[in-house]
């Protein structure tokens, strides 16, 4: 019991760590998981600029289209450039010797990216690069300072307004929270279910209870 709890500790202490940012500010990200719109605009943007170097190896194509509102069909047709089947897994084809030569270490797979960092160090830290010409790439970042990763929603953020720019940030870290936990609203549903049984079985019990009692006293 006391190796579990000290494993634990470790497993939950690196995380809180990220997430706070190393001191800086985090800005609200005040996703939705419910918005399907939101998670699918996501699901797109994080194809379109986050997998070709970081995979999703716990998430697969058909998954993610299901719980979306999206068939098979527009799964493949929008959203797979990496596979050919939809059961498939979200890898990418880049090895890890050439990720390293590139980018100094291989790219994380951001699966569980958000539970790791936490949603608001996502959101501030993809809308916090500037540039910066003594990096490898001209950018730094002023949450992950000498981050070796490109800006590379800056074809984006250089078309849109800041408010917009914001929008579609905000859209694909919505997205990364539902990947990181994709059956966070079905367990939250059967939770608020589960607390009314058990507040209707304490209300039946409590009586049975004081039945039994009654010719006691």
């Amino acid at each position: 019991m006391r190796k579990f709890i000290v494993a634990m500790l470790f497993a939950v202490l690196p995380g809180v760590a990220l997430a706070a940012g190393g001191g800086v500010h985090l800005d609200k990200a005040n996703i939705d998981p419910s918005d399907n719109a939101s998670l699918q605009n996501g699901a797109k943007l994080f194809v379109n600029y986050c997998l070709s170097c970081h995979s999703a190896k716990y998430q697969r194509y058909n998954r993610m289209g299901s719980d979306l509102g999206l068939s098979d069909e527009q799964v493949k047709g929008s959203l797979m450039f990496a596979s050919e089947k939809v059961g498939d897994t979200m890898t990418i084809a880049m090895s890890d010797a050439d990720a390293e030569k590139w980018f100094g270490a291989p790219p994380p797979d951001l699966s569980v990216i958000s539970r790791a960092r936490g949603v608001d160090w996502l959101y501030t830290y993809l809308r916090t690069f500037h540039e910066d010409a003594n990096r490898p790439f001209g950018v730094n970042n002023t949450v992950f300072k000498d981050v070796g990763m490109p800006h590379v929603l800056a074809e984006l953020q250089d078309n849109m307004g800041p408010a917009e720019y914001d929008g579609q940030v905000r859209d694909l870290v919505n997205y990364l929270a539902y990947m990181g936990d994709p059956v966070k609203l079905e367990r939250e549903r059967l939770g608020i279910w589960v607390l009314l049984f058990l507040a209707v079985l304490f209300v039946v019990t409590y009586a049975l209870k004081k039945e039994y009692w009654k010719d006691i006293h």
